[in-house]
């Protein structure tokens, strides 16, 4: 579903991505995990075509994301889990979830918008009540939930999740964890994960993506991450002080 060529991309003097090479199938469940500033967001962004590679190729699907004609029908493939929510304090739940709905070429009547986003809400384990209340209303996990239901709500053939547990406390985190990996079963959808969360990765992942330097330093299933002898990988899944990763001090 998503191949990534020797893809690079500098910012001024500041090189982020240096060639990175990834493909990820249909349905896979695809996990980045690395340190701050490695490239993490940068890479997804570049496959919504928001960044510009400075060279290289990204293909969605066998097609070169750079040459998509309808801009809106191809960012209607994607649905989007943002790591703090990002959530419009303005709009009522309903309304958030329903966003995509609403306007462009996935318009649809309001009154069917609302139904489909009761629908999502219903299934991240929300009820219809909450869809007339405000952002503000709700508690952190909730507002993640809401978040994750807005994700959905077009039925995406590739969810993209940024941090999907950040501030939030480990029951929560597992519950997040739980429905982002059922939901992502039951769509047949394909996904790419960014975290630092561990406990994340060995409930999300089908695959592991290493990223450190702007390469891709070890892919592989989640079942071979634990024993990958790349010393990279072994520092940063057991959280080792000491190795190849220097520390920011």
């Amino acid at each position: 579903m998503i191949e990534m060529r020797d893809v690079h991309k500098s910012f001024g003097s500041k090189d982020v991505l240096r060639g990175i090479d990834l493909k990820v199938e249909t349905g896979e469940s695809m996990v980045i995990i690395g340190g701050s500033g490695t490239g993490k967001s940068v890479t997804l962004k570049c496959i919504l075509g928001l960044v510009h590679p400075d060279r290289g190729e990204i293909l969605l699907d066998g097609q070169d994301v750079d040459e998509a004609q309808d801009r809106d029908a191809f960012l209607a493939k994607f649905g989007m889990l943002f790591q703090g929510g990002a959530l419009f304090d303005s709009l009522s739940v309903w309304q958030n979830v329903a966003f995509r709905l609403l306007r462009g070429s996935l318009k649809k009547p309001k009154d069917e918008a609302r139904a489909i986003a009761i629908e999502k809400l219903r299934r991240v384990g929300l009820t219809a009540d909450v869809a007339d209340q405000y952002p503000a209303e709700l508690s952190g996990g909730m507002q993640k939930r809401v978040s994750l239901a807005r994700a959905i709500a077009a039925d995406p053939e590739v969810i993209f999740f940024d941090e999907p547990t950040t501030g939030l406390d480990p029951i929560m985190s597992g519950v997040i964890n739980d429905l982002i990996r059922e939901i992502v079963v039951e769509m047949g959808a394909t996904a790419m994960t960014i975290t630092h969360d561990m406990t994340s990765v060995r409930a999300i992942a089908d695959k592991v993506a290493m990223l450190h330097a702007g390469k891709i330093r070890w892919t592989g299933p989640i079942d071979d991450m634990d024993g990958c002898s790349d010393p990279y990988v072994d520092q940063f899944i057991h959280g080792k002080a000491e190795g190849p990763i220097a520390a920011v001090r």
